[in-house]
């Protein structure tokens, strides 16, 4: 529970309602006692830390002067929107975010009804408010709508087509403009420092208070705005702010921009807020905000303060000593670095996350061959496919979950056109503590159904070294999927070896029943094979699939099973189960894999328990479909 001597505002407020009930003038005090609250809870338990520190005073903002849950107050993201959950019904929870059973860590509206949309991904807050917004207009409705998105997260696509959309209601047919508010943070970060066009014209971007009551003054002396005199002040007006905002672009888009303020002066943010609550018609707000702000060594350390394990707020994040276990991302940073010194045609890409991706080392190494696209994971796909035709090796470096979003590009720009890209896929399968908008649990299904695709999962370190040297050196469209965090902890040769495409890992001959294991399923399913004393394969590749190895085991076993960290629908097993179907082989088949549902968030081993996919669950799956397995060996009669 929250200390009262400590805390003697916050601790007052439980949901907004109770905010609304102080003084204006005490705001800034609560901005204050929020910010220290959330750095002792998140130092407690870790989770993302600078973003929402830099947005303490816009939420209270917000919710002092909106009626929330009433008004609709829509997050980008979700990485800033800890003060608003503690706001908002989840103070006294806040430490449980992120664990199994605890506080989301990204807005969820299964959770609170202050939640008004689930985010993970970014760029998506303006076409969701502006949904919102038409709906509550074409129904009468007058509450208020406000969408929240940063400038990192409006480098990406999906936000311009929705600005684009709802400045230009009110002269394309699409009926009266929508009022809505949308508020741009910026700060100058995503997770790694923005890049881009969009970012270097915020920074260029000034404000006119002055420009401001003119255009409001003048809107309500020229009346319709779609008559002559309307219309040409409008124009004289854009072309007279651009003595003063060098871009006028979201002007141009049909907002009426107003900025930019500083996010972090209350007042200021609260009587802006204020004028722009009375004004009808899509409006942006632009505020400069600092990441990690009111935690000196969070606003000195922007990349590496964004999430945090538990930390002792007066020392910091400190390294631990010992030698650190390589993880899966560390063992794909050392390969992209070597076999870009053995190739000069390897080009990496990445949508924004350098670090997550590991890609720092050759960005630094290899600065003219490192693209960081932002976030636009479309352009990344279609990017390293103009690359590819042009005779370029483009690598590109993704998490599972964002591939999805290129979706549509790796079919049509990539293996329709059968280019020679190779996809380093982080984060397949199950990830853990962010949610399911965060896991990898379909990217075998979505890939293995694409034709000219190969589609690689290794067991071990060195395996996912020698499968992207096989990507790689492949001439078409390939892909490597691994996991979050470490592997077995096998050694990781220096060498660029690569893989026969297609063939299997014969781990272990037993019977009568052989398991089938892909990827990061191998050690517990290794374990299994060898206390039950079953043959074990190590299939390494989803597609093509080892024909010749599985019709060989199906005629000398009485059944399968396959084994998957992805969802069992159209996944690793059913290539296996359509194989035999075409070869006309009747064998039974346990396909063991994730379920057909969203995993909530909790870590990975609790993730992978439940879903029966640790050594125990495997087992008991085993045994369950064949008893006899775990019948102790008949006793020779002594003689």
């Amino acid at each position: 529970m929250i200390d009262p001597q400590r805390y003697p505002r916050l601790s007052r407020i439980a949901v907004p309602t109770d905010l609304r009930q102080f003084p204006e003038e005490e705001l800034p005090a609560i901005a204050d006692e929020l910010r220290a609250y959330l750095i002792e809870q998140v130092a407690r338990v870790g989770g993302h830390f600078g973003a929402g520190l830099g947005v303490i005073e816009l939420t209270v903002a917000l919710h002092y002067l909106y009626d929330t849950p009433v008004d609709r107050l829509v997050w980008d993201v979700g990485h800033q929107t800890y003060p608003h959950k503690i706001l908002t019904g989840r103070r006294d929870t806040i430490h449980t975010v992120k664990q199994q059973d605890g506080v989301a860590p990204f807005p969820k509206r299964e959770e609170s009804e202050y939640d008004t949309f689930g985010v993970g991904h970014s760029s998506t807050s303006i076409s969701a408010a502006l949904g919102m917004a038409i709906a509550l207009q074409r129904g009468g409705d007058p509450r208020k709508v406000v969408a929240v998105i940063g400038d990192g997260a409006i480098t990406g696509g999906m936000a311009f087509e929705a600005l684009a959309h709802a400045g230009g209601m009110g002269e394309d047919g699409q009926g009266p403009e929508p009022d809505l508010l949308v508020i741009l943070n910026d700060n100058q970060m995503s997770i790694s420092e923005n890049v881009g066009g969009v970012t270097r014209m915020l920074g260029r971007l000034t404000g006119s208070r002055t420009l401001n009551a003119i255009r409001e003054g003048g809107k309500k002396l020229l009346g319709d705005k779609h008559g002559a005199p309307a219309r040409f002040v409008r124009r004289w007006e854009e072309h007279w702010k651009g003595m003063f905002v060098p871009s006028t672009m979201f002007e141009e888009l049909g907002f009426h921009y107003t900025g930019p303020i500083d996010g972090h002066d209350l007042p200021a943010l609260v009587g802006t807020l204020k004028t722009l609550k009375t004004l009808k018609g899509p409006q942006l707000l632009h505020i400069i905000t600092t990441k990690g702000k009111g935690y000196e060594r969070a606003e000195g350390d922007q990349i590496g303060y964004h999430a945090v394990s538990p930390f002792d707020p007066a020392q910091g994040m400190v390294k631990k000593a010992g030698v650190k276990k390589p993880t899966y991302t560390d063992v794909f940073g050392d390969w992209l670095c070597d076999m870009a010194a053995a190739d000069p045609k390897l080009m990496g890409i990445t949508p924004a996350m350098r670090e997550g991706s590991g890609l720092v080392r050759f960005s630094k190494a290899y600065p003219e061959r490192y693209f960081d696209v932002a976030i636009a994971e479309q352009h990344a796909v279609t990017l390293a496919a103009g690359m590819a035709c042009e005779g370029a090796k483009p690598v590109c470096a993704i998490y599972s979950t964002f591939l999805q979003r290129g979706y549509d590009q790796l079919v049509h720009d990539v293996a329709i056109q059968d280019l020679d890209v190779l996809f380093a896929i982080d984060r397949g399968g199950v990830v853990g503590p962010d949610g399911a908008t965060h896991a990898g649990n379909l990217d075998l299904s979505y890939l293995r159904c694409v034709p000219n695709m190969v589609v690689m999962a290794p067991a071990d370190e060195n395996e996912c070294r020698m499968m992207l040297s096989t990507g790689h050196h492949y001439a078409g469209p390939a892909a490597v999927r691994y996991p979050r965090g470490t592997g077995p902890g096998v050694e990781v040769r220096p060498t660029l070896d690569v893989l026969p495409v297609g063939k299997a890992d014969l781990r272990r001959r037993g019977g009568p029943v052989a398991l089938l294991a892909f990827g990061a399923m191998v050690a517990a399913a290794e374990q299994v094979a060898g206390a039950l004393g079953l043959t074990l394969v190590n299939m390494r590749f989803v597609k093509p699939l080892d024909r010749d190895l599985v019709l060989e085991l199906a005629r000398s076993h009485t059944g399968f099973v396959t084994i998957e960290d992805n969802v069992v629908a159209g996944g690793a097993g059913s290539g296996v189960a359509e194989l035999l179907a075409a070869e006309g082989v009747t064998l039974p088949v346990l396909h063991l894999g994730l379920p057909d549902a969203f995993q909530h968030h909790a870590s990975r081993e609790q993730l992978l328990a439940e879903a029966g996919l640790d050594a125990d669950g495997i087992r008991a799956s085993l045994l369950a479909r064949w008893p006899e397995l775990g019948a102790p060996p008949a006793q020779s009669a002594s003689l």
